[in-house]
């Protein structure tokens, strides 16, 4: 599960940067959604989101730990497919609602990226490939 693809020099680098600076990316959203979390339960409840509080919470969670794990490399596979499913969701609320250049072209950006991250792992600079090296 944790065998990274994509070692050859390049494509290492390529998805070490893609990794990092969307795992960052990440964070920031998810610190922001409790920076500002009355608005955003608001705007959840309005795109008929259940439970718009905890859905929040939830995001908000998924997205600056799962971020975070992106930065260092840990888990990458699994991150990635829970914040593939985040911008999914994104995608079908928030975008079918709004609309936009950041919910119809930066969610789906992002959610193919995690899905590229998601089939290639922790590459270079990873804790993931770091634990798998030692075996």
């Amino acid at each position: 599960m944790l065998t990274p693809r994509g070692n050859d020099d390049a494509a290492a680098i390529v998805l070490f940067v893609l990794r990092v600076a969307s795992g960052l990316f990440f964070m920031f959203t998810g610190i922001g959604k409790f920076l500002t979390f009355g608005s955003e339960v608001d705007h959840f409840a309005e795109f008929g989101i259940p439970w718009p509080s905890i859905a929040v919470v939830l995001a908000g969670l998924v997205e600056a730990v799962g971020g975070f794990l992106l930065v260092i490399g840990l888990l990458v596979r699994p991150v990635a497919l829970a914040l593939a499913a985040t911008m999914a969701i994104a995608i079908a609320t928030a975008g079918r609602e709004l609309g936009g250049p950041f919910h119809l072209g930066v969610a789906p950006a992002l959610l193919v990226l995690m899905l590229v991250l998601a089939w290639s792992g922790g590459t270079w600079r990873s804790i993931d490939a770091l634990v798998l090296a030692r075996r």
